[in-house]
Protein backbone atom coordinates (compact mmCIF):
# COMPACT_ATOMS: atom_id res chain seq x y z
CA UNK A 1 0.00 0.00 0.00
CA UNK A 2 1.60 3.24 -1.28
CA UNK A 3 0.32 4.89 2.13
CA UNK A 4 2.02 2.46 4.04
CA UNK A 5 5.04 3.10 2.18
CA UNK A 6 5.37 6.65 1.96
CA UNK A 7 4.93 6.64 6.09
CA UNK A 8 7.87 3.56 6.12
CA UNK A 9 9.91 6.25 3.92
CA UNK A 10 9.62 8.44 7.26
CA UNK A 11 10.55 6.26 9.46
CA UNK A 12 7.48 4.76 11.01
CA UNK A 13 8.50 1.10 12.02
CA UNK A 14 4.48 0.04 12.13
CA UNK A 15 4.00 1.04 8.62
CA UNK A 16 6.93 -0.96 7.56
CA UNK A 17 5.99 -4.14 9.49
CA UNK A 18 2.50 -3.74 8.07
CA UNK A 19 3.73 -3.39 4.33
CA UNK A 20 6.26 -6.30 5.19
CA UNK A 21 3.21 -8.31 6.24
CA UNK A 22 1.49 -7.47 3.05
CA UNK A 23 4.66 -9.30 1.25
CA UNK A 24 4.66 -12.34 3.62
CA UNK A 25 1.11 -12.51 2.53
CA UNK A 26 1.60 -11.90 -1.14
CA UNK A 27 -0.46 -9.20 -1.17
CA UNK A 28 -0.62 -7.04 -4.70
CA UNK A 29 -0.71 -3.81 -2.35
CA UNK A 30 2.45 -5.00 -0.92
CA UNK A 31 4.28 -4.91 -4.25
CA UNK A 32 3.04 -1.44 -4.97
CA UNK A 33 4.29 -0.38 -1.73
CA UNK A 34 7.88 -1.89 -3.15
CA UNK A 35 7.28 -0.25 -6.66
CA UNK A 36 7.40 3.21 -4.45
CA UNK A 37 9.88 1.96 -2.25
CA UNK A 38 12.57 0.59 -5.04
CA UNK A 39 14.30 4.22 -6.22
CA UNK A 40 14.99 4.67 -2.68
CA UNK A 41 17.09 1.86 -1.73
CA UNK A 42 20.34 0.16 -2.62
CA UNK A 43 22.47 2.39 0.10
CA UNK A 44 22.79 -0.18 2.60
CA UNK A 45 25.68 -3.07 3.45
CA UNK A 46 24.13 -6.47 3.42
CA UNK A 47 25.50 -8.57 5.52
CA UNK A 48 24.85 -12.49 5.21
CA UNK A 49 25.07 -14.76 8.91
CA UNK A 50 25.16 -18.01 7.72
CA UNK A 51 26.52 -21.23 9.56
CA UNK A 52 25.05 -24.94 11.18
CA UNK A 53 22.20 -25.01 13.67
CA UNK A 54 24.02 -24.52 16.98
CA UNK A 55 26.82 -22.31 15.82
CA UNK A 56 25.74 -19.55 17.77
CA UNK A 57 24.58 -16.94 14.85
CA UNK A 58 21.96 -15.50 16.97
CA UNK A 59 24.17 -14.50 19.77
CA UNK A 60 26.60 -12.99 17.49
CA UNK A 61 24.16 -11.10 15.65
CA UNK A 62 22.56 -9.52 19.54
CA UNK A 63 26.19 -8.31 20.01
CA UNK A 64 27.01 -6.67 16.61
CA UNK A 65 23.42 -5.00 17.07
CA UNK A 66 24.46 -3.69 20.42
CA UNK A 67 27.87 -2.34 19.10
CA UNK A 68 26.60 -1.02 15.93
CA UNK A 69 23.88 1.01 17.95
CA UNK A 70 26.74 2.15 20.12
CA UNK A 71 28.33 4.03 16.94
CA UNK A 72 25.06 5.24 16.12
CA UNK A 73 23.70 3.36 13.46
CA UNK A 74 20.32 1.90 12.85
CA UNK A 75 20.43 -2.06 12.18
CA UNK A 76 17.99 -4.01 10.44
CA UNK A 77 17.67 -7.76 11.14
CA UNK A 78 15.91 -10.49 8.75
CA UNK A 79 15.85 -13.56 10.78
CA UNK A 80 15.06 -16.60 8.40
CA UNK A 81 13.01 -19.15 10.26
CA UNK A 82 12.17 -22.59 9.19
CA UNK A 83 8.73 -23.41 8.60
CA UNK A 84 6.10 -26.69 8.04
CA UNK A 85 6.11 -27.55 4.87
CA UNK A 86 2.58 -28.38 5.41
CA UNK A 87 0.70 -25.56 7.33
CA UNK A 88 3.62 -22.75 6.64
CA UNK A 89 3.91 -22.19 10.59
CA UNK A 90 7.47 -21.15 12.06
CA UNK A 91 8.86 -20.76 15.10
CA UNK A 92 9.74 -16.90 15.09
CA UNK A 93 11.93 -16.19 17.90
CA UNK A 94 13.43 -13.16 17.24
CA UNK A 95 12.06 -11.67 20.14
CA UNK A 96 13.50 -14.21 22.33
CA UNK A 97 16.50 -14.52 20.60
CA UNK A 98 17.32 -10.55 20.53
CA UNK A 99 15.11 -9.20 23.28
CA UNK A 100 17.40 -6.76 24.36
CA UNK A 101 16.78 -4.61 21.64
CA UNK A 102 13.25 -5.21 20.49
CA UNK A 103 12.32 -1.68 21.47
CA UNK A 104 15.11 0.23 20.35
CA UNK A 105 13.98 2.51 17.75
CA UNK A 106 17.21 1.95 15.83
CA UNK A 107 16.51 -1.51 15.65
CA UNK A 108 14.28 -3.21 13.17
CA UNK A 109 13.76 -6.94 13.56
CA UNK A 110 11.63 -9.24 11.72
CA UNK A 111 11.47 -13.17 11.51
CA UNK A 112 10.40 -14.54 8.23
CA UNK A 113 8.90 -17.95 7.46
CA UNK A 114 10.69 -19.62 4.66
CA UNK A 115 7.21 -21.47 3.76
CA UNK A 116 9.05 -24.22 1.71
CA UNK A 117 11.31 -21.59 -0.12
CA UNK A 118 14.48 -23.55 -0.90
CA UNK A 119 17.92 -22.43 -0.77
CA UNK A 120 18.05 -21.34 3.17
CA UNK A 121 16.18 -17.59 2.25
CA UNK A 122 12.57 -16.98 1.85
CA UNK A 123 10.65 -15.22 -0.77
CA UNK A 124 9.56 -12.25 1.38
CA UNK A 125 13.19 -11.56 1.85
CA UNK A 126 14.28 -9.01 -1.10
CA UNK A 127 11.46 -7.16 -0.40
CA UNK A 128 11.76 -6.54 2.91
CA UNK A 129 15.38 -5.86 2.39
CA UNK A 130 14.04 -2.55 0.06
CA UNK A 131 11.56 -1.70 2.85
CA UNK A 132 14.47 -1.96 5.52
CA UNK A 133 17.03 0.02 3.00
CA UNK A 134 14.55 2.67 2.15
CA UNK A 135 13.79 3.09 5.89
CA UNK A 136 17.71 4.08 6.39
CA UNK A 137 18.45 0.93 8.13
CA UNK A 138 22.63 0.50 7.57
CA UNK A 139 23.55 -2.57 7.89
CA UNK A 140 21.42 -4.85 7.26
CA UNK A 141 21.85 -8.36 8.86
CA UNK A 142 20.25 -11.20 7.28
CA UNK A 143 20.31 -14.49 9.51
CA UNK A 144 20.17 -17.89 7.25
CA UNK A 145 17.65 -20.79 8.35
CA UNK A 146 21.34 -23.06 9.10
CA UNK A 147 20.76 -26.01 7.11
CA UNK A 148 24.15 -25.91 6.23
CA UNK A 149 25.16 -26.45 1.94
CA UNK A 150 21.89 -25.07 0.81
CA UNK A 151 22.03 -21.45 2.81
CA UNK A 152 24.65 -20.56 -0.51
CA UNK A 153 21.80 -18.64 -1.90
CA UNK A 154 23.20 -15.83 0.76
CA UNK A 155 25.86 -15.20 -1.53
CA UNK A 156 23.90 -14.09 -4.14
CA UNK A 157 22.23 -11.14 -2.62
CA UNK A 158 24.72 -10.12 0.15
CA UNK A 159 27.72 -7.46 -0.07
CA UNK A 160 29.84 -9.73 3.02
CA UNK A 161 28.83 -13.49 3.98
CA UNK A 162 30.24 -14.09 7.11
CA UNK A 163 30.39 -18.16 7.67
CA UNK A 164 30.29 -19.23 11.64
CA UNK A 165 31.39 -22.71 12.52
CA UNK A 166 32.22 -23.77 16.40
CA UNK A 167 34.48 -26.44 17.74
CA UNK A 168 34.28 -30.05 16.93
CA UNK A 169 32.15 -29.75 13.59
CA UNK A 170 35.48 -30.25 11.34
CA UNK A 171 33.54 -33.58 9.55
CA UNK A 172 30.61 -30.90 9.39
CA UNK A 173 32.73 -28.33 7.77
CA UNK A 174 34.68 -30.87 5.33
CA UNK A 175 31.49 -32.04 3.80
CA UNK A 176 30.53 -28.12 3.47
CA UNK A 177 33.99 -27.57 1.60
CA UNK A 178 32.41 -27.45 -2.19
CA UNK A 179 29.36 -25.15 -0.77
CA UNK A 180 29.46 -23.04 2.37
CA UNK A 181 32.81 -22.52 2.81
CA UNK A 182 33.33 -20.65 -0.92
CA UNK A 183 30.97 -18.52 -0.59
CA UNK A 184 32.60 -16.68 2.93
CA UNK A 185 34.02 -13.38 3.02
CA UNK A 186 34.77 -13.96 6.74
CA UNK A 187 34.73 -17.24 8.84
CA UNK A 188 33.91 -17.28 12.29
CA UNK A 189 35.21 -19.65 14.72
CA UNK A 190 32.47 -18.95 17.82
CA UNK A 191 32.68 -20.40 21.28
CA UNK A 192 36.33 -20.14 21.12
CA UNK A 193 37.19 -21.09 24.30
CA UNK A 194 36.58 -24.74 23.55
CA UNK A 195 39.37 -26.86 24.24
CA UNK A 196 39.28 -27.83 20.68
CA UNK A 197 39.22 -24.26 19.12
CA UNK A 198 42.79 -24.34 18.08
CA UNK A 199 42.83 -27.52 16.38
CA UNK A 200 39.05 -26.49 14.20
CA UNK A 201 41.02 -22.53 13.59
CA UNK A 202 44.08 -24.90 12.54
CA UNK A 203 41.44 -26.53 10.23
CA UNK A 204 39.97 -23.76 8.77
CA UNK A 205 42.43 -21.62 8.26
CA UNK A 206 44.49 -24.39 6.10
CA UNK A 207 41.46 -24.91 3.74
CA UNK A 208 41.35 -21.58 3.33
CA UNK A 209 44.81 -21.36 2.55
CA UNK A 210 44.38 -23.97 0.02
CA UNK A 211 42.31 -21.84 -2.21
CA UNK A 212 43.51 -19.96 -4.97
CA UNK A 213 42.75 -16.32 -4.34
CA UNK A 214 44.26 -13.29 -7.23
CA UNK A 215 46.44 -10.82 -5.61
CA UNK A 216 43.71 -8.31 -6.16
CA UNK A 217 40.86 -9.99 -4.38
CA UNK A 218 39.50 -9.98 -1.37
CA UNK A 219 41.50 -12.63 1.49
CA UNK A 220 39.06 -14.08 3.61
CA UNK A 221 39.18 -13.27 7.05
CA UNK A 222 39.56 -15.71 10.21
CA UNK A 223 38.18 -14.15 13.18
CA UNK A 224 37.63 -15.56 16.69
CA UNK A 225 34.60 -15.22 18.83
CA UNK A 226 33.02 -16.04 21.62
CA UNK A 227 29.44 -14.74 21.72
CA UNK A 228 28.39 -14.92 25.10
CA UNK A 229 31.30 -13.05 26.66
CA UNK A 230 31.01 -10.31 23.80
CA UNK A 231 34.43 -11.30 22.29
CA UNK A 232 35.84 -11.21 19.07
CA UNK A 233 32.75 -8.61 17.87
CA UNK A 234 34.78 -5.54 17.36
CA UNK A 235 37.33 -7.49 15.47
CA UNK A 236 34.52 -8.87 13.19
CA UNK A 237 32.64 -5.44 12.64
CA UNK A 238 36.09 -4.61 11.75
CA UNK A 239 36.36 -7.24 9.05
CA UNK A 240 32.80 -6.16 7.86
CA UNK A 241 33.97 -2.53 7.65
CA UNK A 242 37.15 -3.79 5.88
CA UNK A 243 35.51 -5.84 3.56
CA UNK A 244 32.71 -3.13 2.28
CA UNK A 245 36.35 -0.34 1.98
CA UNK A 246 37.50 -2.85 -0.53
CA UNK A 247 33.91 -3.45 -2.31
CA UNK A 248 33.76 0.12 -2.90
CA UNK A 249 37.61 1.02 -3.77
CA UNK A 250 37.08 -2.01 -6.25
CA UNK A 251 33.48 -0.42 -7.63
CA UNK A 252 31.85 -4.00 -6.55
CA UNK A 253 29.35 -2.57 -3.70
CA UNK A 254 26.88 -1.37 -6.57
CA UNK A 255 27.60 -4.32 -8.78
CA UNK A 256 26.59 -6.68 -6.11
CA UNK A 257 23.33 -4.60 -5.48
CA UNK A 258 22.47 -4.86 -9.38
CA UNK A 259 23.54 -8.37 -9.22
CA UNK A 260 21.06 -9.24 -6.23
CA UNK A 261 17.99 -7.02 -8.53
CA UNK A 262 18.65 -9.46 -11.26
CA UNK A 263 18.97 -12.88 -9.01
CA UNK A 264 15.52 -11.66 -7.78
CA UNK A 265 14.02 -10.30 -11.10
CA UNK A 266 15.00 -14.21 -13.03
CA UNK A 267 13.46 -15.76 -9.83
CA UNK A 268 10.16 -14.00 -9.48
CA UNK A 269 9.95 -14.58 -13.36
CA UNK A 270 9.93 -18.47 -12.31
CA UNK A 271 7.47 -18.24 -9.61
CA UNK A 272 5.13 -16.31 -12.19
CA UNK A 273 5.92 -18.75 -14.97
CA UNK A 274 5.42 -21.69 -12.49
CA UNK A 275 2.44 -20.90 -10.97
CA UNK A 276 0.66 -19.86 -14.24
CA UNK A 277 1.49 -23.20 -15.66
CA UNK A 278 0.20 -24.42 -12.51
CA UNK A 279 -2.94 -22.87 -12.66
CA UNK A 280 -3.17 -24.26 -16.47
CA UNK A 281 -2.31 -27.63 -15.40
CA UNK A 282 -4.57 -28.45 -12.54
CA UNK A 283 -7.94 -26.97 -13.96
CA UNK A 284 -7.09 -29.51 -17.29
CA UNK A 285 -9.33 -32.57 -17.32
CA UNK A 286 -6.65 -34.37 -18.80
CA UNK A 287 -4.58 -33.95 -15.18
CA UNK A 288 -7.79 -35.34 -13.43
CA UNK A 289 -7.32 -38.45 -15.89
CA UNK A 290 -3.66 -38.89 -15.17
CA UNK A 291 -3.92 -38.56 -10.88
CA UNK A 292 -6.80 -41.18 -11.14
CA UNK A 293 -4.42 -43.65 -12.84
CA UNK A 294 -1.74 -42.60 -10.36
CA UNK A 295 -3.91 -43.15 -7.70
CA UNK A 296 -5.21 -46.37 -9.00
CA UNK A 297 -1.27 -47.56 -9.66
CA UNK A 298 -2.40 -47.42 -13.87
CA UNK A 299 0.66 -44.89 -14.39
CA UNK A 300 3.65 -44.00 -12.75
CA UNK A 301 4.42 -40.40 -11.86
CA UNK A 302 7.33 -40.04 -14.63
CA UNK A 303 4.79 -41.19 -17.42
CA UNK A 304 2.14 -38.78 -15.87
CA UNK A 305 4.37 -36.04 -15.76
CA UNK A 306 5.60 -36.31 -19.31
CA UNK A 307 2.41 -36.56 -20.90
CA UNK A 308 1.01 -33.95 -18.95
CA UNK A 309 3.30 -31.49 -19.75
CA UNK A 310 4.58 -32.57 -23.55
CA UNK A 311 2.00 -30.81 -25.65
CA UNK A 312 2.32 -27.86 -23.79
CA UNK A 313 2.61 -24.36 -25.85
CA UNK A 314 3.74 -21.11 -24.48
CA UNK A 315 2.71 -17.95 -26.37
CA UNK A 316 5.36 -15.15 -25.73
CA UNK A 317 4.23 -11.97 -26.66
CA UNK A 318 7.07 -8.90 -26.11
Amino acid sequence: MIEYAKQALKGDQRAGARLIRLLEEQNPEGTKGLEYLFPHSGKAAVIGITGPPGAGKSTIIEKLITEYRQKKLKVGVIAVDPSSPNSGGAILGDRLRMRNHADDPGVFIRSIATRGYQGGLSRAVFGTMIVLDAMGYDPIIIETVGIGQDEVEIDQIAHTTAVISIPGMGDHIQAMKAGILEIGDIFVMNKSDHPNADMAMNHLNTMLQSKNIPEDEWKPLLIQTVGKENKGITELIRGFDSHREHLMNNHRFDEISTRRSLYFFKRLITDHVTEKTLQFILTNPKYITLTDSLKQFKTDPFSAAKKMTENLKYSLKS
